[in-house]
């Protein structure tokens, strides 16, 4: 099987990265990328292909016929609200994956799906209002026009992750990758990490484990055991299926 991958230097990407690489049931990994990967360059895997890719709303036929006949792609790529200005907020979390799963939507092999995980964030909302933050907003319309796609497109499966407090404290396999958080949270970590994973554990997302989720959530393991929705999975009318952080610990066997 043959999966994409994007953001593979950030926290999330970097965990998927490195369970990635553990799947033997993976043939191919293309990785999208602006830059050179360091975890692909010290793994010598010859599965993995990194894709210098500069413009995230364009892709020519020269990168698609490079992505042909994947089955799935984990889009990782973001950023915090606190590190730029609103408008690339908007152009890096909502015009980037729009213009990627449209492109995306029909590289799978004839009559196999293309399943297109979306990295949201806890609090991310379609009905937003006063007290709801930015991002939240602009992510839950992300989710919402990712839906509408696959109106346009019936091959195209969106799905969306709603991730939680990504911890990475106990996956020494990709510290020496992961970068330094923004100053802002460098600063807040250290008082907020250890009364989250103490009063609100529901909000953890070890990365271990959330990587592997979310290859095999790309990869479709989850598409027959799912028949309704619960409390923590929500089905948007079109399609789109979302996944809040409890959804991934319950699956995962986190207690």
């Amino acid at each position: 099987m043959h999966l994409i991958l994007t953001g593979a230097t950030g926290l999330v990407g970097t965990s998927v990265l490195d369970a990635m690489l553990k799947m033997k049931e993976l043939t191919k990994i293309s990785i999208l990328s602006k830059r050179p990967v360091p975890m692909t360059e010290v793994a010598h895997d010859p599965r993995v292909s990194v894709i210098i890719h500069k413009d995230f709303v364009k892709y020519d036929p020269e990168v698609l016929s490079k992505l042909q006949g994947a089955s799935g792609a984990i889009w990782a790529l973001g950023v915090s609200q606190t590190q730029v200005p609103k408008e690339e907020f908007v152009t890096i979390t909502r015009d980037y994956p729009l213009a990627a799963a449209e492109a995306f939507a029909n590289l799978a092999p004839a009559d196999e799906p293309f399943r297109f995980i979306y990295i949201s964030a806890g609090g991310a909302t379609q009905t937003p209002g006063v007290f709801s933050p930015y991002y939240g907003d602009i992510k839950g319309k992300t989710e919402t026009l990712l839906c509408e796609l696959r109106v346009l497109y019936p091959r195209l499966h969106t799905e969306s992750f709603r991730a939680g407090f990504v911890d990475a404290s106990q996956h020494p396999d990709i510290k020496p990758y992961i970068p330094d958080p923004p100053l802002l949270y460098r600063v807040m970590i250290p008082f907020v990490a250890l009364p989250i994973r103490i009063a609100a554990k529901w909000m953890v997302c070890p990365t271990e484990r959330l990587g592997q989720f979310l290859a095999e959530l790309a990869m479709g393991k989850y598409d027959t055991q799912l028949k309704a929705d619960t409390k923590d999975i929500m089905t948007l009318r079109g399609g789109l299926r979302i996944w809040e952080n409890e959804a991934f610990r319950r699956l995962a066997g986190i207690q």
